[in-house]
Parts: C-alpha cells; sequence; structure tokens
C-alpha cells in the first residue's frame, strides 16, 4: 500500500527542489521531518508541507500506521516556465526565465 501527494506550479527550480528530495529519499517519516525542519532550503518548507499531506493521505485514507511509514519514491519534474524581459543599455533586453515544478512523494509502510 502506497499513498502519494502531489504538489503542482511550485516557483521554483525542480533541480534546487531535487536537491532537497535527494536528502530524504528511502528515509522513515519522522527521520525526514527532522532533516527538513534544519535544511536551509526554501524548498525544505514546500517538501515538508508535502510530507505531511502525504503521511495524511496514508493515514486517512488507506488506514496505514504514520510511525511504519517510510519515503519510497520523490521526484520533481519541471512545469511551465515564465518567460521575462529585463532592460539593457542601448535597446537591447535580456531574457529572464522564472521556472516552476510539480513536486510528487510516495510513502509506504515497512514490511
Amino acid at each position: 500500500m502506497k499513498a502519494k501527494a502531489i504538489v503542482k506550479y511550485v516557483r521554483m527550480s525542480s533541480t534546487k527542489v531535487e536537491i532537497v528530495l535527494n536528502l530524504i529519499r528511502g528515509k522513515a517519516v519522522n527521520e525526514a521531518f527532522a532533516i527538513l525542519k534544519y535544511t536551509p532550503k526554501d524548498a525544505a518548507v514546500v517538501v515538508s508541507k508535502l510530507l505531511k499531506s502525504a503521511v495524511a493521505n496514508a493515514e486517512n485514507n488507506l488506514d496505514l500506521d504514520a510511525n511504519n511509514l517510510y519515503i519510497s519514491e520523490t521526484y520533481s519534474c519541471q512545469g511551465p516556465t515564465l518567460k521575462r524581459f529585463q532592460p539593457h543599455a542601448q535597446g537591447r533586453a535580456f531574457g529572464i526565465k522564472k521556472r516552476s515544478s510539480h513536486i510528487t512523494l510516495v510513502v509506504k509502510e515497512k514490511e
């Protein structure tokens, strides 16, 4: 039995989110919360909320025990990119890409 949670259109690059996801992949849920609490990345706040949602889905929808859960899969996909321009000297323009991401987190029960 596995429960998952997805958050879409997070205004953060998927490569930056992937750094935080690599820290918690394969860990127990309680250990992952502790790691995320002390990780100095902006993505840690978003991933912590997502993990909380996945645990709630597991408890309420599938009747799984929160103490036996571990993070089995985590991945971050690229979402739509907002394209903006920064004006520069002599009529030139500098392109800015504001990237977004879709994050998926799957928890399973230990056997």
